[in-house]
């Protein structure tokens, strides 16, 4: 068994769509990214390339290549899946908890965990997602940008 940590954070900005967990959800303003800016995914991607010691999101998918312009994070993730699958380990468990003061995103987290876990190729009830607010303070709190928390566990097999 590997434990890993995952952290991100974006700015949101205007003209941007807002894309958490492969969801788009209606908002104003989007996460500001190379990618897709899915500050969800790339928490956990983090969590899960850290317990394997493959480093992290930067190392393998850096901003400066333009083959990931824009990219969905849910390939980045299908890749990440690879690279471990290639070192012999599988996710068990992740807990992922979102820091944004709006939009609520609880309607949006059965469809979240779907879409991860058709990546992963876990059970949905494998990968556990919650939001919470900062209580209108800091840049999450002033709805300046959102952060992201990502705890894994993965099982090494052979």
């Amino acid at each position: 068994m590997r434990i890993g940590h995952g952290y991100d954070v974006h700015r949101l900005v205007e003209e941007r769509a807002l894309i958490l967990g492969g969801v788009t959800i209606p908002f104003e303003k989007g996460l500001l990214g190379h990618s897709d800016a899915d500050v969800l995914t790339h928490a956990l991607m983090d969590a899960m390339l850290g317990a394997a010691g493959l480093g992290d999101i930067g190392k393998h998918f850096p901003d400066s290549d333009p083959q990931y312009k824009g990219i969905s994070s849910l390939e980045l993730l299908r890749h990440v899946c690879k690279l471990l699958k290639e070192k012999g380990y599988t996710l068990h468990n992740a807990d992922v908890t979102l820091i944004a003061q709006r939009p609520k995103v609880g309607p949006f987290v059965p469809e979240m965990r779907t879409n991860l876990a058709e990546v992963i190729g876990c059970p949905a009830d494998r990968l556990n997602i919650k939001a919470t607010t900062e209580e209108k303070l800091g840049f999450t709190g002033e709805g300046a940008g959102m952060a992201c928390h990502a705890v894994c566990l993965l099982e090494e097999h052979g």
